[in-house]
C-alpha cells in the first residue's frame, strides 16, 4: 500500500512546522536517535489551543501525522484535544502503509505529554 493523499499532501506541503517561540506547552513522543520522534509546541490561552507547531524526524508518515495533528488541535479546547485518539487521527490521515502504524501514537504521545506537563523525549529544541 502507498501513502494516502492526505499524508502525501502534508509531507510535500507541511503546515505548522516549529518551533513555536511563544509556546506555553511542549511535549515529545519517541526518543531522538532511536527511530522517528515528534516534538509538539502549543500555545494555550483560556483553555483553548490557539496555535500548534511541530518538528518531526522520521518518514513521510511521521511528518504527515504531526502535521495533521497540529491542524486538528488548533482551535480546540484542551479537554477536547486530550480526547483525540488513534482512530480519530487515523480517520483524518487516511490509509498508512503497513509498518507505519507506530507514527500516529508518536504524535498523540507528544500531544498528551505537552498537555499533561510531561515533556517526553529530550531533543535539545
Amino acid at each position: 500500500m502507498r501513502y494516502g493523499p492526505v499524508i502525501q499532501d502534508h509531507f510535500h506541503h507541511p503546515r505548522n512546522v516549529g518551533p513555536l517561540p511563544d509556546a506555553t506547552h511542549r511535549g515529545a513522543g519517541g526518543v531522538p536517535g532511536e527511530g522517528p520522534y515528534v516534538v509538539l509546541w502549543l500555545k494555550v490561552e483560556d483553555g483553548v489551543i490557539r496555535r500548534a507547531a511541530y518538528r518531526t524526524v522520521g518518514c513521510p508518515a511521521a511528518i504527515g501525522c504531526a502535521s495533521v495533528l497540529a491542524e486538528l488541535v488548533t482551535g480546540r479546547p484542551v479537554d477536547q484535544a486530550l480526547r483525540l485518539d488513534e482512530p480519530a487521527l487515523m480517520e483524518a490521515l487516511g490509509p498508512l502503509p503497513e509498518g507505519k502504524e507506530h507514527c500516529p501514537p508518536l504524535a498523540l504521545a507528544a500531544l498528551k505529554n505537552a498537555l499533561s506537563g510531561r515533556e517526553g523525549a529530550r531533543d535539545g529544541a
